[in-house]
């Protein structure tokens, strides 16, 4: 399978009343062809930041991309000039944002908005790019799409409105989509509804796709691969199968406890993860997860460890592997926690 984006070592930092903030920390991982990679982690931990990084879409200032690469078709995309990143941006690589309201522009027809991209991307004219967006509109599922391509947003419903996001940007059929939390804010049948809809227009356009979540239930329904994500790390890595069924990293088995589970019995209680993420404006020495971790070790309050293979295609950044004990000596995991079921 081919390979079409490759990010290594993302650092992204943010100044904010005379600190910085590391949002993003040394982040590697990689997108093959047609395939889905899930980031997910709680809010703040850099999955939005790392795609908007990607985009060149973090503000300056106060945002600023330290350091790392984004290659992609041959080029590294954080080196790319302006001009090169704007006809990439929603040409070869598209992203739906998680708000569509504040995403559309409240002033212009949907129609013009998706067919501003076919006019600039593509060279059309203005007959062929509204004929192109009247078909990208039925596409997505927009009922009356002839009639409805001159309204405005307000007068679309949430999930309408994320189904123009999605069809502006599969206008020009990218290589690679960024779903930047997309079913945010819509009831759960509209979720479902949207989630199959890029499912089944990834299968259409054989694309690749990121999906960012904090929902572990739509990342397993719908990723190929996840990366977790901590404090602007990514601790854990794996095919979606394995990751669910046997997370491996702390972090990821207090995510699995913390969810509501039928095949642990109805009056199985939820386990949460205890404190509070960091202050990423005023970073500790050591894993960042280690103050809420019941597995830490006495060098996890010095020692950040580096993302590494437990198993082949399993990676975990940790001291220890919740299911066998310490990762170096072999030592066993802390008695009495077992692994969620």
């Amino acid at each position: 399978m081919a390979r079409v984006l490759e990010v290594r070592d993302l650092r992204v930092e943010f100044r904010s009343r005379g600190k910085r903030v590391r949002a993003v920390n040394g982040v590697s991982f990689h997108l093959d062809d047609g395939e889905t990679l899930g980031l997910v982690g709680e809010s703040g931990c850099g999955k939005s930041v790392t795609a908007l990084s990607i985009m060149r879409l973090i503000p300056r200032p106060p945002g600023r991309i330290v350091e790392g690469e984004a290659e992609f078709e041959g080029r590294d995309l954080l080196a790319l000039s302006d001009d090169e990143i704007r006809r990439v941006r929603g040409n070869s690589i598209a992203m739906v944002f998680q708000d569509p309201m504040t995403s559309l522009n409240p002033v212009l027809s949907v129609g013009r908005q998706i067919g501003e991209a076919l006019r600039v991307h593509r060279g059309m004219g203005r007959l062929a790019a509204r004929k192109r967006t009247i078909e990208l509109l039925e596409q997505v599922g927009i009922p009356s799409a002839r009639q409805r391509v001159d309204d405005y947003p307000h007068q679309f419903s949430g999930g309408m409105r994320q189904r123009v996001m999605i069809a502006m940007a599969l206008s020009c059929e990218p290589r690679v989509l960024i779903a930047d939390e997309p079913t945010t804010a819509l009831d759960v049948t509209i979720q479902a509804q949207i989630l199959e809809l890029l499912k089944r227009l990834q299968g259409e356009l054989g694309m690749a796709m990121i999906l960012i979540t904090h929902d572990l239930g739509v990342m397993a329904g719908v990723a190929d691969r996840v990366c977790v994500m901590y404090a602007g790390y990514i601790v854990e890595s794996a095919a979606v199968d394995e990751a669910f069924k046997l997370p491996r990293h702390p972090y990821t088995l207090g995510l699995h406890r913390s969810l509501p589970n039928l095949v642990r019995g109805p009056r199985q209680r939820l386990v949460p993860i205890e404190g509070l993420p960091p202050d990423l404006a005023n970073p500790q020495p050591g894993c960042p997860f280690q103050p809420r971790c019941q597995f830490r070790l006495d060098r996890c309050a010095n020692e950040n460890p580096d993302l590494e293979e437990v198993t082949p295609l399993h990676a975990i950044a940790c001291w220890v592997d919740v299911t066998g004990g310490d990762r170096h000596t072999g030592q066993p995991r802390h008695p009495g926690v077992a692994v969620a079921g």
